[in-house]
C-alpha cells in the first residue's frame, strides 16, 4: 500500500509518499512560496540529492497538482499512475475538542474542522485547503485528518484549564490544547520500543525542541500535561516565540506603543524568542555561532532557551511523581550536543545523568544516559509523516 502523506502550510506543501509494506519514502519534498513571487518545488531524490523546480504556484491545488505531476512523470517519478496511491494523510493542526484521535475525512469531518479555524486561523484554512484540493483532484481516495492536538486531548481538566471566568471556556472553548502531538506521540512509542520496555508503564517526558518547542509529560501511554497551551505561543521560549509571558506584559505594551492586538500577536509569534532576544537569529547555529564570538545577547538567549526547559522537564517529573524515560527530538534536540548537556546537568537528583562519550552524536536513535543513571535518555529522531501514514494505514484496514 501507497500513502501520500501532506502538510499544507499558509505558503507551503511538504509532502511524502510511503511504501507500507516496506515504510520506505518513495517520494520526498515540500513547495515553497505558495502565492508569492519565485515559488519552487524541491524534491530530494533517492539517491539523496536535491533538485529544484521553479514555477508560478497560485493556490494550494495548483499546488497539489504539481507535486502529483512529479511523481508521476518520467524523469522525477517513482510511480506509473495515481491510481497506485491508496490513500491520502493529512496534518491538520487544531482539532479543538472535537477531536480525539485520527479520522477518515468525510463532510462532517470537513465541517468540523471549519468550526475549529476560529483556534487556528493561520494553519486550518491551508490545512483543510489540502483536503479539498485533493477530493476534487483524486475523488475516489480515501483521506485522514491527523490532528496536532488530538494526543493532548487526555489532560485532566486541571492541567488544561486557565485560571479564567469559566463562562469563557463554556463560550470560547478557551482552555489549553497543546501541539506537536503527532510527534509527542511516535517518538514515545518508538522510544519504548527501542529500550525495550513497555509503553504503557512508563513515565516519559518527551521534549520536541527546535524552532517550535514543546514538551509534554505522558504517563502509561497518555498525555497528561504538554507546554503549549491554547495557541503554540505558550511554554518554551522558541524561534520566534516568545513562549510563557504574563499576560499583564501584553496589555501594558498596548498602551505604551499605542498598538492593537495585531501589532501584539505579531511581536510575540514573529519578532520574539531566540531572534528577539539575541537580536541575530532564530536559528540555533547561527546564535550558537554568535556565542562563540562572544555576543553576550546570544549567549543569553540561550540561557533562556535552556533553563525554561530544564525547568519544565522538573516540573513534569513533578507530575509524574518520577521519569522513567526522558526523550530529546526536533531540530535541536536531534542535533545540538550542548544544549542536551546543559538540560541534564545538575538533574541527577532525579536519576538523569547524561555520558558526554554516548551523548556526542547527530540525527541517530541512541541512549546517551550513563551506565548510573535510574532514568533512560534517549535521542529519537522524530518522524510525523511516517505515524500519519501509520494511523492512515490503520484506519483503512
Amino acid at each position: 500500500m501507497k500513502i501520500l502523506v501532506l502538510n499544507c502550510g499558509s505558503s507551503s506543501i511538504k509532502y511524502k509518499l510511503l511504501d507500507m509494506e516496506t515504510r520506505a519514502a518513495l517520494a520526498q519534498g515540500g513547495i515553497e512560496k505558495i502565492g508569492l513571487t519565485g515559488s519552487f518545488l524541491k524534491l530530494t531524490l533517492p539517491n539523496g540529492d536535491k533538485v529544484i523546480l521553479e514555477g508560478e504556484i497560485l493556490e494550494h491545488q495548483t499546488g497539489i497538482e504539481y507535486i502529483l505531476g512529479v511523481i508521476t512523470s518520467e524523469k522525477y517519478g517513482c510511480i506509473r499512475s495515481l491510481d497506485e496511491i491508496d490513500a491520502v494523510g493529512h496534518r491538520v493542526v487544531h482539532g479543538g475538542e472535537k477531536f480525539n484521535s485520527s479520522v477518515l475525512i468525510n463532510d462532517e469531518v470537513i465541517q468540523k474542522i471549519i468550526e475549529c479555524i476560529d483556534l487556528a486561523p493561520l494553519h486550518n484554512p491551508p490545512n483543510l485547503n489540502g483536503i479539498l484540493a485533493i477530493k476534487t483532484l483524486m475523488p475516489s481516495v480515501p483521506q485522514v485528518a491527523v490532528f496536532d492536538t488530538a494526543f493532548h486531548q487526555t489532560m485532566p481538566d486541571y492541567a488544561y484549564m486557565y485560571g479564567l471566568p469559566h463562562s469563557l471556556y463554556e463560550k470560547y472553548a478557551i482552555r489549553r490544547y497543546g501541539f506537536h502531538g503527532t510527534s509527542h506521540r511516535y517518538v514515545s512509542k518508538r522510544a519504548c520500543e527501542f529500550l525495550g520496555v513497555p509503553y504503557e508503564k512508563q513515565r516519559i517526558i518527551t521534549c520536541h525542541i527546535g524552532n517550535g518547542a514543546s514538551i509534554a509529560a505522558i504517563r502509561n501511554g497518555v498525555s497528561i500535561d504538554t507546554s503549549m497551551g491554547m495557541t503554540p505561543v505558550e511554554g518554551l521560549l522558541m524561534g520566534t516565540r516568545s513562549g510563557d509571558i504574563d499576560a499583564g506584559v501584553l496589555t501594558y505594551l498596548m498602551e505604551k506603543e499605542n498598538v492593537g492586538f495585531q501589532a501584539i500577536s505579531t511581536i510575540v509569534n514573529k519578532y520574539s524568542g531566540i531572534l528577539g532576544v539575541s537580536g541575530v537569529s532564530s536559528d540555533m547555529r547561527e546564535v550558537s555561532a554568535a556565542v562563540k564570538e562572544g555576543n553576550e545577547r546570544a549567549l543569553l538567549a540561550l540561557n533562556i532557551y535552556n533553563y525554561k526547559i530544564k525547568k519544565y522537564i522538573g516540573s513534569y517529573a513533578a507530575a509524574l511523581g518520577g521519569i522513567d524515560v526522558l526523550v530529546f527530538t526536533g531540530g535541536v534536540g536531534e542535533n545540538q550536543i550542548e544544549t542536551r548537556k546543559i538540560v541534564c546537568e545538575d538533574l541527577a537528583f532525579m536519576g538523569i545523568q547524561i555520558d558526554d562519550t554516548l551523548n556526542k552524536i547527530r540525527g541517530e536513535e541512541t541512549v546517551i544516559s550513563s551506565a548510573g543513571s535510574l532514568v533512560k535518555i534517549v535521542v529519537i529522531p522524530t518522524d510525523e509523516e511516517l505515524m500519519i501514514a501509520l494511523d492512515t494505514l490503520n484506519l483503512l484496514d
